[in-house]
């Protein structure tokens, strides 16, 4: 069984629909998919029939963006509640924050660039949660830039003197923001030091603590050293471990399938929930 719990459709930063992001699952011989979208369930209608068609598993997620420190904490969630008052709260806080964020970050780069939010919003979807590669997408078309990862590197990373940061909850907030809408918190890529800076040990060590369930120690942005450490720290914390793509679509080069899980962590998520169920054909 192939299983594969991190993707993303254009309900956030993906270029696909949640419909042909399954039926792209399904092309690559996926047995289960999870769509975990950025702060946002808004994708899960069309991808549970999509499942449906295609005779695939959908694993209903999230992935929630917090903040320790001023570094950058992404947190999967898999089978919540989506009607939790108090997620659902913290989620449109943080969606609302996004939007703000992408208009300050266009501002900037408007006084050096013919870039303006008309751009930018002819690569969002209807109710997507905005974010910077939609940013990265009209510079590319506005040919600006050569790729989203040239635009990165170029104008949006951290460190830029365009960036502007959003609203997000401390990490141990959104664990337990799961954990009552009955969701199983995961921590997304938590080694990837080429994507940003990353916090220490403790840090997982307190979110372990406050009821996360697992890491997603296989992802395209580990080195071996990485998974390795990833590997040992999640067995003396007694957390379990997961493998995803993290796939955009044609917004990154991750491919679907290129780092799975376990079936015997799938059913422990499954144990471990009382949101929703997953859907099966």
């Amino acid at each position: 069984m192939r299983i594969d719990l991190h993707t993303h459709s254009c309900a956030s930063d993906g270029s696909e629909s949640p419909a042909a992001v399954v039926g792209s699952a399904a092309g690559a011989g996926l047995d289960v998919l999870a769509l975990t979208d950025h702060d946002t369930t808004s994708g899960w209608a069309g991808a549970a029939t999509a499942a449906q068609h295609h005779g695939i598993a959908l694993v209903r997620g999230i992935e929630i963006s917090s903040r320790h420190d001023g570094v950058s904490i992404h947190l999967l969630g898999y089978l919540q509640d989506p009607t939790a008052p108090g997620l659902l709260a913290e989620l449109e806080r943080c969606r609302e924050s996004r939007e703000t964020r992408a208009q300050r970050i266009v501002e900037l780069l408007s006084r050096d660039l013919p870039l303006d939010w008309d751009d930018v919003l002819e690569h969002v979807e209807p109710g997507a949660t905005i974010g910077r590669p939609h940013i990265a997408a009209a510079l590319v078309a506005k040919h600006i830039v050569t790729s989203v990862n040239d635009a990165f590197a170029s104008y949006l990373g951290n460190g830029s003197p365009y960036y502007a940061a959003h609203y997000a909850p401390d990490p141990v907030q959104a664990v337990r923001l799961l954990g009552e809408a009955g969701g199983v918190a995961v921590m997304a890529h938590p080694f990837a030091g080429r994507r940003g800076p990353i916090v220490d040990d403790s840090v997982i060590e307190a979110m372990a603590a406050a009821g996360m369930a697992g890491l997603e120690v296989h992802h395209p942005d580990h080195s071996g050293d990485e998974v390795r450490h990833g590997t040992d720290l999640a067995a003396s914390l007694g957390l379990f471990v997961t493998g995803s793509s993290d796939y955009h679509g044609d917004r990154k080069t991750n491919r679907l399938g290129d780092r799975t899980t376990d079936p015997v962590v799938l059913q422990q998520i499954e144990d471990l929930a009382s949101g929703v169920e997953v859907l099966r054909p």
